[in-house]
């Protein structure tokens, strides 16, 4: 079973295994551990990773970057229109309304979903990880930004099942580096002792999370958490870009803005230039050749650069006070503030987060790798392949849900806040309503101010098939509402209790049994709810630990002899979902297939380059030979002819054979090589590689000794060992000078009609085959029929 972690950035994504025993962060096939979060679409496959950012300049209109932010959002959403102008690439709408990619993929004009386009990315982060584990990856643990809502935490969810992943955890990036940080600590304090609280912050290239963490032995707890999903390394790059578009406009009266080309490449030098004003204070210069119209241009810029960005500068402090707010902590009772993430080496960043808590921050984790990290040991952790030391972990709802409904008593809407920010999660809470008919419940977000999107609702819940008493008076159902492991709310369960009358004249221990299980069940389910002060006028109860109890002793008196028994049954009620941007289950299906045969075709592609480069490979291997190692060997005639053969390939290479199918370059390749040694048998040439490796290696070794004696002293070997090495020759040539067998090509008809009946005789002698004078006899050329059947 693989252990996977996954840290998928706006920037950059991490994978993380487990094996030998600990955490690896394991490189991609350009031997980096960092792979681009770029996809580019071309003409016969698909480039993601790092092959995709080194074409984000010549193909900029079909290279997509950045799509994270567009998880679970409607093409009309305000964040997407206001995006959309700064995009080199274009969006689009999807049919269900969603924000979509458009681009020119085979040829033709293609929209792809967001959830299509990270399955894409996903695909490529476990083909790195398929190829470190050396084994099949399918679950895993995906991080997202503790800023996520429902709606896009379901999309990277299908997302992840599009790429063919079981994601056993959708984990917040702050949540992943404190298991990291946690996990391995030894000296945390015991479980009954105060605990030591740290302070976690996260300033990635889209996005600023901070969170407060009490850690105890082998117990981590989120205490709570704030966030800026405006301020990001990214909002830096924006300023300079911006700063460099005026000067240029200035200088060079170019409008860098009306070229897409000339815009991404700005973008990648300001991002450089960013990266070394961190670690320098003097002035640096921007440098780009070729830059728009043929003309090259340059700038400086230093430290004044913190002036411009004032204004991001001073959003740093924000969520650091709100943090503290929540948590009700003092600064001294913050243990240690650790910082990651790639914009977290902004010196003007650290300071001032350093100057708001008044003390030196801590760097002990790694700030890229660190999340990939914390994923990996929470997949080991819910994994049964591996043996991880105990460690639980409680995460908290980033906004408070509520839900509301129609009123039982036509009272209007109810609602009521079901998880409180900050609430422990995952958690489930039971609610009681009393009903006649089926009813719905609507899931929302009660604080929209401080969510960073546009529409609040998170999905209506009908229960269904709800019907009254026998008796006419409102069912009791109750409806368990959960937060699950990757943060997503849902209604999970509804059941009807339906109220049974017995007979007068059964035994009460019968009667009162089901009751009795139905009621210790019940307790036992919310003895850890936390109980909801809701007026009774709504139609609503929860169920108390308080209110079990009371129930517990009535049920304990004994029963009147002459009152009918009451047994209640519980029934399963089907609940209907309608989540807000939910793929359909038509619709997901349709993706997993088209994934599936884009990957058959990116590896089809593939193969046919491969197979082309190995024509041209052999080409300048064989022409650098020719006039190295084997000049000496070949005759100039021999190698003149080859040398033309070779040419004419590299000329076809690059003319009628630059497209061509991937069999031809294989009968190409075919074509120049020599097949001398092609019909001996693979067992005698292993013999025959094996004996003279065993002699190249004896005559080394021997060589080595001499190499080391003094001319005075006696050799290591002698003649007559040399001579008896001599046999090589004797055990290999009789295998290497096999001849090719021949194949001859088949009689003419005329051949065979001679060796029939003569003058129309056909006696036995013609039926037997026997020949006549001055004719070949026939068993000739039927020993040889099977050889060329053969070949």
């Amino acid at each position: 079973m693989s252990v996977v972690g996954f840290d998928v950035g706006f920037q950059s994504c991490y994978v993380a295994v487990a094996r030998a025993g600990g955490i690896e962060t394991v490189a991609n096939e350009y031997s980096d551990r960092c792979t681009p979060s770029f996809v580019s679409f071309g003409p016969r496959n698909r480039s993601i990773g790092a092959a995709a950012k080194s074409q984000v300049v010549t193909n900029c209109k079909n290279t997509v970057q950045g799509f994270k932010r567009f998880h679970g959002r409607a093409f009309s959403d305000p964040y997407v229109q206001a995006a959309k102008s700064s995009l080199v690439f274009d969006l689009a709408q999807m049919p269900t309304g969603t924000t979509g990619i458009k681009v020119m993929y085979m040829e033709e004009e293609k929209v792809f979903s967001i959830e299509q386009v990270t399955a894409m990315l996903l695909t490529k982060l476990k083909e790195t990880a398929e190829a470190a584990l050396k084994k099949p990856v399918a679950d895993c643990v995906i991080s997202v930004p503790s800023f996520f809502t429902d709606a896009e935490r379901r999309s990277v969810m299908d997302a992840a099942q599009i790429a063919g992943l079981n994601c056993l955890r959708l984990m917040n990036d702050t949540t992943a580096v404190a298991l990291a940080y946690g996990i391995y600590k030894q000296d945390l304090p015991a479980p009954e002792e105060k605990p030591r609280t740290v302070v976690f912050v996260d300033v990635g290239h889209a996005g600023y999370q901070v969170s407060v963490c009490a850690f105890n032995k082998g117990k981590l707890k989120v205490l709570g958490s704030a966030f800026d999903p405006e301020l990001g390394g990214k909002d830096f790059d924006e300023v300079l870009v911006k700063y460099f578009c005026e000067e240029f406009a200035q200088k060079y009266k170019l409008d860098v803005r009306s070229k897409p080309r000339a815009l991404v490449r700005l973008y990648q030098e300001c991002e450089k230039l960013k990266k070394l004003m961190s670690a320098n204070s003097s002035d640096l210069p921007l440098n780009i050749e070729c830059f728009m119209n043929d003309i090259d241009v340059s700038g400086t810029l230093n430290r004044l650069f913190e002036e411009f960005c004032a204004e991001l500068l001073a959003k740093v402090e924000a969520p650091l006070r709100s943090i503290m707010e929540q948590t009700r902590l003092k600064k001294e009772d913050i243990y240690a503030v650790e910082i990651m993430g790639g914009a977290s080496r902004t010196p003007a960043i650290k300071d001032r987060i350093s100057k708001f808590f008044g003390k030196e921050l801590s760097t002990t984790l790694n700030a890229d790798e660190a999340v990939a990290r914390g994923c990996a040991l929470q997949c080991a952790i819910l994994s049964p392949a591996f043996k991880v030391r105990e460690f639980s972990i409680t995460e908290v709802v980033p906004y408070p849900i509520s839900l509301k409904w129609t009123s039982a008593a036509d009272e209007g809407v109810s609602d009521c806040e079901v998880f409180p920010k900050n609430h422990a999660a995952p958690f489930s809470k039971v609610l009681t309503f009393y009903r006649r008919e089926p009813f719905s419940l609507e899931a929302y977000y009660n604080n929209p101010k401080e969510l960073p999107y546009p529409d609040p609702t998170i999905g209506q819940f009908t229960i269904q098939k709800v019907v009254p008493q026998p008796s006419g008076e409102s069912s009791k159902v109750k409806v368990k509402v959960r937060v699950n492991v990757h943060g997503v709310f849902s209604v999970s369960s509804a059941s009807l209790v339906e109220v049974v009358k017995s007979a007068e004249g059964e035994e009460p221990m019968e009667m009162d049994t089901p009751a009795k299980e139905d009621e210790v069940k019940s307790s036992l389910l919310m003895a850890f709810l936390m109980v909801l002060s809701i007026p009774s006028h709504q139609g609503i109860h929860l169920t108390s630990t308080e209110d079990n109890k009371q129930e517990e002793k009535k049920n304990e008196q004994p029963p009147q002899a002459k009152k009918a028994k009451v047994k209640t049954k519980t029934v399963d009620l089907p609940i209907e979902n309608s989540l807000n941007w939910q793929l359909a289950g038509e619709a997901l299906n349709l993706f997993v297939e088209n994934e599936g045969k884009m990957i058959m075709q990116d590896k089809l592609e593939k193969e046919r380059n491969d197979a082309k480069n190995y024509v041209e490979e052999y080409v300048y291997e064989m022409r650098d030979k020719l006039q190295g190692v084997l000049e000496n060997f070949v005759s100039e005639a021999d190698r003149d002819s080859f040398s033309l053969k070779l040419e004419d390939t590299e000329n076809w290479l690059y003319e009628e054979g630059e497209d061509q199918q991937k069999q031809v370059y294989i009968d190409k390749l075919v074509e120049l090589k020599d097949e001398l040694y092609d019909h001996l048998d693979e067992l005698e040439m292993m013999k025959v590689e094996k004996q003279v490796n065993e002699t190249m290696t004896w005559m080394n070794n021997k060589k080595n000794l001499q190499s080391k004696q003094s001319l005075s002293q006696d050799p290591v070997v002698k003649a007559q060992e040399i001579q008896a090495k001599t046999k090589l020759y004797s055990a290999c040539n009789h295998i290497v000078t096999i001849p090719k067998p021949k194949v001859e090509p088949p009689r003419e008809e005329t051949a065979a009609e001679q060796n029939g009946p003569v003058n129309g005789q056909e006696g036995s002698e013609a039926q037997t085959g026997i020949p006549e004078k001055g004719q070949a006899a026939p068993e000739t050329t039927e020993a040889k029929l099977p050889e060329m059947d053969i070949n």
